[in-house]
């Protein structure tokens, strides 16, 4: 793994703004880091940002974790099962190039989706589906949050924070031991992943200040508009 100064800083950088965002709103981390540091570190996807972020749910979840919704978080978590074996199967055969222009294209499409579309029923169905396709691009590209998101997004925030925490700290788990179990996580991609653990801790921590902006409506439309712009930059990458 070829690692400078400068990627190392602009990683850790787009993490500690990512972890800002997901301690927020309940998701953004993956959605927001992913496809920038898929252009300047792309061995680091999905491993190593798998490994980041998958602590910073136990963090949303234990502030607020009398909100989290018990009907569907375990339709959520039933999905997540057979998607972490799908994002690994997509681990196996993609290149770097290729799990570049996967993060890409998950990314705008999950901007466009959450964007444009109206309340979807909250189901065993539809919470089922949602958990299933959130791990596979989870743990395929390491951006999980969107189809999950997507089913809360009109929900108050401290549920949306909570019941996402949980999912993601399950989810997370699924993908690691699967990671494990493959070979993929490598001792350069785990000793990489602790050096951006802080920046992931200190996004975090400082999150919690920034919770009444969400009311304000100008967050959400912010984090889509630099999401597409990170994403079109993967895809870029990965094409050229």
């Amino acid at each position: 793994m070829h690692l400078t100064v400068l990627a190392l800083t602009v990683a850790a950088s787009v993490i500690v703004l990512g972890s800002i965002v997901q301690g927020t709103i309940g998701f953004g981390l993956g959605l927001l880091a992913a496809p920038v540091i898929a252009t300047v570190l792309p061995e680091a996807i999905p491993v190593t940002m798998v490994l980041v972020a998958w602590p910073i749910g136990a963090v949303t979840a234990a502030r607020e974790v009398h909100a989290v919704d018990r009907k569907s978080l375990p339709w959520l978590l039933v999905g997540a099962v057979p998607g972490t074996l799908v994002g690994l199967w997509i681990v196996r055969i993609a290149e770097a190039r290729q799990l570049a222009i996967i993060v890409g294209v998950v990314t705008i499409l999950g901007v466009a989706v959450t964007a444009v579309s109206r309340d979807v029923p909250l189901n065993r169905t539809s919470a089922g589906i949602a958990g299933f396709i959130g791990n596979v691009t989870g743990t395929a590209a390491s951006v999980g949050g969107p189809p999950v998101a997507l089913l809360f997004q009109h929900q108050r925030g401290p549920i949306v924070r909570s019941t996402l925490g949980v999912y993601f700290v399950v989810s997370g788990a699924l993908s690691v031991i699967g990671y494990a179990l493959t070979g993929t996580i490598t001792l350069e991609r785990f000793l990489l992943a602790l050096a951006l653990l802080p920046a992931m801790l200190l996004g975090a921590w400082s999150s919690k200040r920034f919770h009444g902006l969400v009311d304000a409506g100008w967050l959400r439309p912010a984090v889509l508009v630099m999401s597409v712009l990170a994403g079109t930059i993967a895809i870029l990458r990965g094409v050229f």
